[in-house]
């Protein structure tokens, strides 16, 4: 590492380069891989990030048969809560731990503890037991995706890592159509544990794969201290806010006292971490990146797009089934151009953002033609046709999917290599937060218009009721289109940097290939 990247962190002094108009920090020094060792860690790197993106589809559609057979249906939600609050508290912890350690230790662990709690998980003989190990997972899985990216940022320069943005969205995708398909599968016809135990084989590929050749990136770690204060403090503050989020009308009323309770508590504790975030002389997240213009705002854009994105996909299925009759396998496939559409604009993005400098422009006006979409279905959703449905959904997505590369390579083209963990985990840890926030507000406009009604009578709604869904679906399509409308306008806010350049011939070369 050179000096000019250890002056300014040594001697305190806030690093933000965007602010003040500067280039971005100096790339590390290039790393020279061949082909096969950049098809081999990107590969490795994918099926790490997919063990934590199948995770939750695949759950899902086996929740049912789980509660049946362990004999709990009343506890059985804690099997998506438990992983959710673990997994969303740590990833800022993950991002730290790597910068200070190295990627490739850090990971593997991830790895390991994922996939033994997975284990655990399909041979849980109760439902306590199979929370715990839920919560054990979301451990480990915390770490996949931010450490995943983290290291595709450490392997080249931005303008070269921009194309490469779509690999993550594949994964994405891939968990989205085939998870559900596999949980269904598993839980019908063959047992729930093998949603668990097909984890083991992914995660030991993963880990082999991905031991030995990362071991040819440079270490850009830096001696620091872990702020255990306030890493508690973090975890603590997020896991209060999302129980009351997760509790929030469903088990308890917006006004209960259990409920402000969590709210105060949770709010304390993030004053307390701000507190601390500003006194301490190593905090958990540096003050230069918190700082930094273009982290904090692609991180707020990517918060407010990605959690939009997930909201939608929770609950669209429920208008689909209760105002557009279709069957829940039907609901299943009419969400596809949902995803389809990430990955077509996330693969555009990346290559535009490769080749021009205003990189902005494309996810700007594909942003817009966004808004404009969810603003036609929150016009409509009484009357809506089925085609101009999905029509709406590919322009949705689309138009996300632009988003997606670029507030990531923006981001980690802004801070110093030794930053890297960091920046891309707190950008991380806020797109998790953010979705479980929105997934609320979606939730809380939902239940109170299906008093209590179970999914499977949704199809059985009489007239008036149906009339009464898709009025409540107009509001959740307006607040889809206000949380893009954010997400556009602090895109709009963030400083576009030039991107650093190639890393070198043979690392061009092998991306090419």
């Amino acid at each position: 590492m050179n000096m000019q990247m250890r002056e300014p962190a040594a001697a305190g002094a806030p690093l933000d380069l965007a602010a003040s108009g500067s280039s971005p920090p100096p790339a590390a020094k290039p790393v020279q891989l061949s082909h096969a060792d950049i098809k081999s860690i990107i590969f490795g790197l994918m099926l790490a990030m997919l063990l934590a993106a199948l995770d939750q589809t695949i759950v899902a559609t086996a929740m049912p048969t789980i509660g049946q057979q362990l004999g709990d249906i009343q506890n059985l939600p804690w099997v998506v809560t438990a992983y959710l609050l673990t997994s969303t508290a740590v990833t800022p912890l993950y991002g730290k731990l790597s910068d200070i350690h190295g990627r490739r230790v850090v990971l593997l662990v991830a790895i390991s503890i994922f996939t033994l709690a997975s284990a655990i998980s399909a041979l849980a003989p109760n439902m306590l037991v199979l929370i715990v190990a839920r919560g054990l997972q979301g451990l480990g899985g915390g770490g996949l995706i931010a450490l995943a990216q983290t290291i595709i940022a450490d392997m080249m320069a931005p303008r070269e890592r921009a194309r490469y943005q779509v690999y993550i969205a594949s994964v994405f995708v891939t968990s989205s159509i085939g998870g559900p398909l596999l949980g269904g599968f598993f839980a019908q016809h063959l047992h729930w544990s093998l949603i668990f135990w097909i984890n083991l084989p992914l995660g030991l590929a993963a880990f082999l794969m991905t031991n030995s050749r990362l071991k040819l990136l440079p270490m850009n770690a830096r001696p620091h201290k872990v702020d255990l204060i306030g890493a508690a403090l973090l975890v603590v503050a997020t896991v209060l806010m999302l129980l009351a989020l997760s509790w929030g009308g469903v088990e308890y009323a917006w006004n209960s006292r259990r409920i402000l309770t969590l709210l105060l508590g949770s709010g304390v504790l993030w004053v307390g971490l701000v507190v601390r975030l500003l006194t301490t002389s190593e905090p958990l997240i540096p003050l230069a990146v918190l700082k930094n213009q273009v982290v904090a705002m692609g991180t707020l854009a990517a918060c407010f797009g990605m959690g939009t994105l997930i909201g939608l996909t929770i609950y669209m299925p429920i208008y689909m089934v209760g105002v557009l009759h279709l069957s829940p396998s039907q609901s299943g496939v009419a969400l596809i151009p949902l995803m389809v559409g990430t990955v077509i604009g996330a693969t555009l993005s990346g290559r535009v953002m490769a080749r021009l400098h205003h990189y902005k422009r494309l996810p700007l006006i594909g942003l817009t033609l966004s808004v404009a979409a969810t603003m036609v279905l929150a016009w409509g959703p009484g009357w809506m046709n089925f085609g101009l449905f999905e029509a709406l959904l590919g322009i949705i997505s689309l138009g996300l999917g632009t988003l997606l590369p670029v507030t990531t390579v923006s981001i980690q083209n802004a801070v110093a290599a030794h930053d890297l963990g960091t920046a891309t985990a707190t950008m991380n840890f806020f797109r998790s937060l953010g979705g479980a926030i929105i997934v609320a507000i979606f939730g809380a406009l939902v239940l109170a218009t299906m008093h209590g009604i179970s999914g499977n009578d949704i199809a059985a709604l009489s007239t008036a009721m149906k009339a009464d869904l898709a009025q409540t679906f107009r509001y959740v399509y307006g607040a889809a289109g206000i949380g893009l409308g954010i997400a556009t306008l602090f895109l709009a806010l963030m400083h576009e940097l030039p991107l650093r350049g190639k890393t070198g011939e043979a690392t061009l070369a092998a991306l090419e290939g």
